[in-house]
């Protein structure tokens, strides 16, 4: 039996506007009464008053205001959070998580690109075609691939991943179709469970001294800080690419820069920290290092991914059913 759910949606303007255009809006009215089609940017105003007193759901984005105890006693009848992103851990206050309030996310959605981009990586960094193509334009000729990288190609290269998050899962399920060697390293997977995803389950040590490719999929937590150190980047592998889509914190990003510039290892780096690089920073001008600007993520087209995801849940609840992605409270500390 259908009922109807009340939903309001809190974040910048836009946010709101690129996730949640008019037609992705529409497909949200037909299943849930959406209050209001301008969203919250914050939750003092009159207006945001009013919607906060009938909102049974609130859709939130990148940006929404934190929802503390005080949004929560204008917000009687809310029930659930429904992120349309990853993490919730900027804007989901443990006033919450206290209260019995139901979260879900869009990070199964969100784990797509990221993980074409990082299979993407892969290939293309055991084929070598980054350093073969700056050699091409370098030298304005062609050249020959092989007597520059013998060792080029993928067939049979390991390939290292660090943290079987939802994205690094759905790198591994990719990667699948492919003849590689695929190892894992996490504290929290069986043996039995990392052979279930395709992969072996090595150390961390092993994984870094020993892959052709690593890329790292952990969540950037107080433990995981640094957690790529300084003896770690040393051990990797000589010609060895490392791949970071996760956060640039959990690398000791200056000893990465060193071992780069002893020119036997490659970075494709989507985040690094900061975010934005001082000008001078090495990563810029080495040409081991491929900087692309935190785009692994959904973008463009691949913001109505998620945004149907979070539409799909909404009317899982006009529906009366449970949600989909509901992230359970005791994993909330280890979202990235």
């Amino acid at each position: 039996m259908s009922t109807s759910i009340k939903v309001a949606l809190a974040m910048p303007e836009d946010v709101a506007a690129g996730i949640f255009p008019p037609r992705v809006l529409d497909a949200l009215d037909s299943g849930a009464d959406l209050l209001s089609r301008e969203p919250m940017t914050e939750f003092t105003s009159p207006q945001s008053l009013a919607l906060l007193a009938e909102a049974e759901a609130l859709i939130t984005g990148w940006g929404t205001a934190m929802i503390d105890a005080a949004v929560l006693d204008a917000a009687p009848n809310l029930r659930y959070i429904l992120h349309s992103a990853g993490t919730v851990k900027y804007h989901v206050g443990e006033a919450c998580w206290e209260r019995g309030i139901q979260v879900s996310t869009a990070a199964d959605a969100n784990s797509v690109p990221v993980a074409e981009y990082t299979v993407a990586m892969v290939i293309l960094a055991n084929k070598r075609v980054l350093q073969v193509g700056r050699k091409v334009h370098a030298q304005r000729t062609m050249v020959h691939a092989e007597a520059e990288f013998p060792s080029l190609g993928n067939y049979n290269k390991r390939v290292g991943i660090i943290g079987a998050s939802k994205i690094g899962r759905h790198v591994m399920r990719l990667l699948a179709q492919y003849e590689l060697e695929v190892v894992l390293a996490d504290p929290f997977v069986s043996d039995a469970e990392a052979t279930a995803l395709g992969a072996s389950k090595v150390t961390l040590e092993e994984l870094c001294a020993t892959s052709d490719v690593v890329s790292l999929h952990a969540p950037s937590l107080p433990s995981t800080r640094n957690m790529i150190n300084a003896e770690l980047i040393a051990g990797f592998k000589s010609g060895a690419t490392f791949i970071n889509t996760a956060r640039g914190e959990i690398v000791d990003q200056d000893a990465l820069l060193a071992r780069i510039q002893r020119g036997d290892l490659y970075a494709v780096l989507d985040v690094t920290t900061p975010w934005d690089l001082p000008p001078d920073s090495g990563l810029f001008t080495h040409p081991n290092v491929l900087l692309t600007p935190h785009m692994a993520g959904s973008l463009g087209t691949e913001l109505e991914r998620m945004a149907m995801s979070t539409v799909a849940e909404a009317h899982r609840l006009g529906r009366g059913e449970p949600l989909k992605f509901r992230l359970p409270p005791e994993q909330r500390g280890l979202t990235a």
